[in-house]
């Protein structure tokens, strides 16, 4: 569910009309909405009211921080893969004993950062990183706590580029070398083992890929404490899919809960868990304007001010998101196929191929849904385009929580080396 409706045939974002937002900020923009962020926030954590669980928002899928402080106002934690991710989640409100650090490869700078402001634990995912891990620790006098992130060797069934959880993908250690893993842990000076941890992909579908990962987990748990290491808790990692237009419809989050519980029975320590997709994903649009419409032979592109650098997904994975008119169509409007694209010279700039679509005229508004996560978090300057802003709606309000920078902004990034800034420099005359 979420909360951007049509209104007497104008799209609105809760109490807020789209039309409205883009006459204020311009287009392209990302729009949020508070209401579908609390939503779905709640309706995953409640049904694990029951147990000690600690819900761990991961900010890979959207770190603004308007989003995250809304999210940590609820109780949520950090999930963060980098050191910039583990400074937004603190500026946004969440204390560091509600963050844990992932990834595969984290700096010494990066584990220095987490160490110092003491979170709850680092997701460790090689033998080297332990060691790497305890001698920054002690270089701090400090103790870091670490849970082993294992491989599983199980098939997400979900995209190549987002599953993880495979023998020969790159994160995790192999569950054979866990106890080996532990044992170092356990030998090292500046660490404590606390808990396992788990991931085996993104935009999961189907609940047996996760029961089997986490089962093979609790039994490792199980393995690891009658060797006598203490595994209080275990990370179950992120994944629960959502619906962008064409896939299976999800679980919800309550069979999901229900699958945990039953693959979980015996295990008596605290779960954590990390979603974003599921929270973030359908609490965002993307918004554009057509700027023309042409014809080349049979086809029809309607050519949008938003680009691939703005909405990587469908470049990057082949994703394709619900494309509508912010205005809705005459219920008798004539449909047919079109090709919605962007202004890069780029043919991979292309949001989707033969989507029906009512005639468009230049200045019409476009919808993009489920762009909440992965949207706006992976965009870049390519071509020079700016950052586009990001927008969040409460009720009948809105503000912008990321302003679109200017062109003087984005050089003040760059500077000349003293070769080329001094007058005249680079300059020959031709003979």
């Amino acid at each position: 569910m979420n909360h951007f409706a049509y209104r007497a045939g104008a799209l609105h974002a809760e109490d807020v009309p789209i039309a409205t937002i883009a006459e204020a900020v311009d287009t392209p923009f990302y729009c949020y909405s508070t209401a579908t962020l609390e939503r779905h926030y709640r309706v995953f954590a409640e049904p694990f009211a029951d147990r000690e669980a600690l819900v761990l928002y991961s900010l890979k899928a959207n770190g603004n921080l308007a989003v995250v402080r809304t999210l940590a106002r609820l109780g949520a934690g950090a999930d963060v893969v980098s050191g910039g991710e583990l400074h937004r989640a603190m500026a946004a409100g969440i204390p560091p004993e509600r963050i844990v650090f992932s990834g595969v490869g984290k700096t010494r700078a990066e584990m220095a950062q987490g160490v110092a402001a003491g979170i709850l634990q680092f997701n460790v995912e090689s033998l080297d990183e332990i060691a790497v891990l305890d001698a920054v620790a002690r270089d701090q006098e400090a103790r870091a706590r670490v849970a082993l992130r294992v491989n599983p060797d199980v098939d997400a069934r979900t995209h190549d580029k987002i599953s993880t959880g495979r023998r020969g993908d790159k994160f995790g250690i192999d569950a054979e070398r866990a106890a080996e893993a532990a044992t170092r842990v356990a030998a090292a000076e500046a660490l404590d083992l606390v808990g396992l941890a788990v991931h085996i992909g993104s935009q999961l579908v189907a609940l047996d890929p996760f029961e089997a990962a986490f089962r093979r987990l609790v039994a490792l748990a199980r393995e690891l404490r009658a060797a006598g290491h203490d595994i209080r808790r275990l990370d179950l990692g992120g994944g629960l899919g959502i619906r962008y237009g064409e896939e299976a419809e999800p679980p919800l989050p309550a069979a999901y809960a229900a699958m945990v519980k039953r693959a979980t029975a015996g295990f008596d320590g605290p779960l954590l868990f990390e979603p974003g997709r599921m929270i973030a994903g359908n609490a965002g649009l993307l918004i554009t304007r057509v700027l023309r419409v042409k014809t080349a032979g049979e086809r029809r592109f309607v050519i949008v001010d938003a680009a691939m650098n703005d909405l990587l997904r469908p470049t990057l994975y082949g994703a394709r998101h619900a494309i509508e008119p912010v205005a809705a169509p005459a219920a008798d409007a004539a449909r047919a196929p079109a090709d919605v694209v962007g202004p890069i010279c780029e043919t991979g700039d292309t949001f989707a191929t033969g989507l029906a679509l009512p005639p468009l005229a230049p200045g019409a508004l476009l919808a993009f849904r489920t762009a909440g996560a992965y949207g706006a978090v992976m965009a870049s300057t390519y071509n020079a385009r700016p950052l586009v802003p990001e927008v969040m709606v409460r009720g009948d309000r809105f503000a912008v929580v990321r302003r679109r920078p200017d062109y003087d902004e984005m050089l003040a990034l760059e500077r000349l080396p003293d070769w080329l800034d001094a007058p005249g420099a680079g300059a020959r005359g031709a003979a």
